[in-house]
């Protein structure tokens, strides 16, 4: 399965933050609000991953993130020159994609959780043609609303409804086999002009091969897409991370997947050993030597 990180939004809701500064780059508490994707990503053992970004904003997260090397991944670029919604991601890395299945990540949300590694395993093993989540929401008129039925069965997704049929949209995160290639290269613009992965879910849906997981109250998950959710986020990972473990950490995933070794991870830890991250990253590789003394 190939991963993408969708991270070419240009961020209007964010002005002036994002002018100059692609809205992926940003803080969330401590660490750049596209680990928290790309972490996901490796959590379900994704290690092929395209990266859509911005016209001329691809040289920062190349200096963020190089090749991937040094998180055990293989990370390429490519720019999506015009805005045309998330189901244009599918017809933008068609040639990544190639013939394997994808999960395809929005790089402004957030997820976590104490089993999210375990979900997102089973997921790619059971292999299903479409796999998307729901998520209960107090407003969920800005977003994909699915309504289910007494069993739990998907009935319909709606684009952000006036008059939403449940509290449950859809986030940011999505795992389709490779007919969603076709299938984005076939849908029509919406209303507003973008191609909607609601018509992709919707194509699926109607086929009767849409899974769709609710996620419970133990997930957390962040749309850090306006300046509220931002400083939302960042508060919720500063609570979570004084348990003392660290939220979307990809060399963490890395080093559990056994996609990089100690002397790798120790060069990160170097390089960042002036900051809590770094010294979290010395803490992993002691752990480590110490199970294994």
């Amino acid at each position: 399965m190939k991963g993408i990180i969708l991270a070419a939004g240009k961020g209007t809701r964010l002005y002036p933050i994002t002018k100059p500064v692609c809205k992926p780059l940003l803080p969330v508490y401590d660490k750049p609000l596209i680990y928290y994707s790309l972490s996901v990503l490796m959590q379900a053992g994704i290690r092929d991953i395209l990266i859509i970004v911005p016209p001329d904003d691809m040289q920062p997260f190349v200096d963020l993130l190089g090749d991937g090397s040094r998180l055990g991944v293989h990370i390429e670029y490519i720019e999506q020159k015009v805005q045309r919604g998330i189901a244009d991601a599918f017809i933008v890395g068609a040639d990544f994609i190639g013939t394997d299945s994808v999960c395809l990540i929005l790089g402004d949300n957030i997820f976590y959780g104490p089993v999210l590694r375990k979900k997102l395993r089973r997921i790619v093993k059971e292999a299903k043609p479409a796999t998307i989540f729901g998520y209960y929401v107090n407003d969920p008129r800005p977003f994909g609303v699915v309504e289910f039925d007494e069993n739990g069965k998907a009935l319909s997704i709606e684009e952000k409804p006036k008059h939403p049929k449940s509290n449950y949209i859809v986030p940011g995160l999505y795992f389709y086999d490779n007919r969603v290639v076709e299938i984005a290269g076939r849908i029509l613009p919406s209303a507003r002009g973008e191609l909607e992965i609601t018509a992709v879910n919707n194509e699926y849906l109607k086929d009767g091969l849409l899974n769709v997981e609710a996620l419970g109250s133990e997930y957390t998950w962040f749309d850090a897409g306006n300046a509220d959710s931002l400083y939302e986020a960042a508060g919720a990972i500063r609570t979570a991370q004084r348990s003392g473990k660290i939220v979307g950490c990809p060399e963490e995933q890395a080093l559990k997947n056994r996609w990089i070794t100690v002397d790798l991870l120790r060069e990160s830890a170097q390089e960042m050993e002036k900051t809590h991250y770094g010294q979290y990253l010395y803490g992993l590789i002691s752990d480590l030597e110490n199970e294994e003394e």
